[in-house]
């Protein structure tokens, strides 16, 4: 077949190659897409550094973060009547399992029979604290309220002296005012005292919410916990479990080390109390026992108000003896109790705590302030153990959630379950038919 002749010049280009030592040159090949105007922008000669670019990624991150924190906030506010209770009752079952523990395997109690015991013998303590606390109030009140108003009379005449000579006339129209402008129809103590009857009401149906939530948490919380574990994907499972095993033994760490810093306050500023003389010590101890759960916070505002009674019924002496009481007592919880028994339980430095307490108390007011140590502290656990740091090795992961009646296990478990599975059918198969 005849061949085309070649051209001149592909002739001399066929030799000026053969004499520099190339090959035949290969044909070009297909030019790149052109990158479109964002891939331009991002890795063009006008691209932004790649620290600003990492900034922005996590920006944005944040950011969404931050929304859905809020949205979560958001949405427990508008459920607050409900949430907290549910709350409150996740701290009664992690303080009275224990109980019902002891009931079930000492006294061979049934479980309805040990959490019924559990919740309403400490119905009684509460309500027996709430008695004799009462009941004392109400035999000293008189007296306090007389010494109240002669401590009164005394700053009234001290007003009315040197060096401000404020006339009665004057200070009685002072009252006058403030008599109009809060204790009015309109003043902040009438609308608080409104508000305040919806507040009971709201109190109590929480009260009820607890109390039954409370009851079948000590009942049959474990099926509860397999029913929420069983709304998430199966292979997040059994870790989800593991973690909120850890997160539980937390709670519990927590409680209990609260009430033992509680009742050394307590003790601490009721026994001083007593000793100075000052009347209503032992509900001064009841008020700060309760108010010591809000960490360094609560102890403060209820040694303030041992201050104050003193000051009124003994004077200023005492008054000034009893803040060192007070200030003894904060410091021991501070130094003492605070960084060993709550650092060792807890895990988180008294920064963490005063830091969450605040926050806690900005964004939820006082129940905020109650619930944000122990959250933090079950947070912490959580993602440390997701991150691969177990604060609980002891506990193992032999334990497995059951969900809708199957047993939940790790994906190593569950090879080693489904290998004894097949093995167990084929012993149980006929002979003609085993793999």
């Amino acid at each position: 077949m005849p061949t085309r002749p070649r051209a001149a010049g592909d002739l001399r280009g066929c030799l000026v190659m053969r004499r520099r030592g190339r090959s035949r040159p290969t044909p070009p090949t297909a030019p790149l897409p052109a990158p479109d105007a964002t891939e331009q922008v991002l890795h063009g000669t006008n691209a932004l550094p790649p620290s600003v670019r990492t900034a922005a990624a996590w920006s944005w991150n944040l950011l969404l973060i931050v929304v859905a924190v809020a949205v979560g906030f958001f949405l427990l506010a508008k459920v607050e009547v409900i949430a907290v209770p549910v709350a409150v009752a996740v701290l009664l079952t992690v303080l009275l399992m224990p109980v019902k523990l002891f009931l079930e395997r000492r006294l061979r109690f049934g479980r309805s029979l040990a959490a019924g015991t559990a919740l309403i013998g400490t119905l009684l303590l509460v309500i027996g604290l709430i008695v004799l606390a009462g009941s004392t109030i109400v035999a000293g009140f008189q007296d306090l309220a007389d010494q109240a108003k002669a401590g009164f009379d005394e700053f009234l005449s001290w007003l009315s002296g040197p060096p401000l000579h404020i006339n009665a006339s004057d200070l009685s129209g002072y009252l006058d005012d403030f008599s109009s402008q809060f204790l009015g129809s309109d003043g902040p103590v009438v609308s608080g005292a409104l508000g305040a009857a919806t507040t009971v009401g709201h109190v109590l149906a929480g009260a009820v919410i607890a109390l039954f939530c409370t009851f079948f948490f000590l009942y049959d919380g474990r099926m509860i916990w397999g029913w929420v574990v069983g709304l998430l994907p199966e292979r997040s499972r059994d870790s989800v479990h593991q973690a909120g095993r850890r997160g539980f033994v937390t709670l519990s760490a927590y409680t209990r080390t609260q009430i033992l810093v509680a009742f050394v306050d307590s003790v601490g500023i009721g026994v001083g109390a007593a000793i100075l003389g000052v009347p209503l010590a032992v509900p001064l101890a009841i008020l700060v026992f309760m108010g010591a759960f809000v960490p360094i916070v609560g102890a403060l505002l209820s040694g303030t108000v041992a201050v104050l009674v003193a000051l009124v019924a003994n004077g200023w002496v005492t008054a000034l003896i009893m803040l060192g009481v007070v200030l003894l007592v904060q410091q021991i919880e501070g130094h003492v109790l605070q960084p060993f028994l709550m650092g060792h339980a807890l895990s988180l430095h008294p920064v963490a705590v005063l830091l969450a307490v605040a926050a806690g108390g900005f964004t939820a007011g006082i129940v905020g302030a109650l619930f944000a140590v122990p959250v933090a502290a079950v947070l912490n656990t959580v993602i440390l153990y997701f991150h691969g740091h177990d604060k609980f090795p002891e506990l193992g992961t032999d334990d497995h959630v059951v969900v809708r009646g199957h047993t939940v296990a790790s994906a190593p478990a569950r090879v080693v379950q489904d290998v004894e599975d097949d093995l167990r059918a084929q012993r149980k198969a006929p002979p003609g038919r085993r793999r």
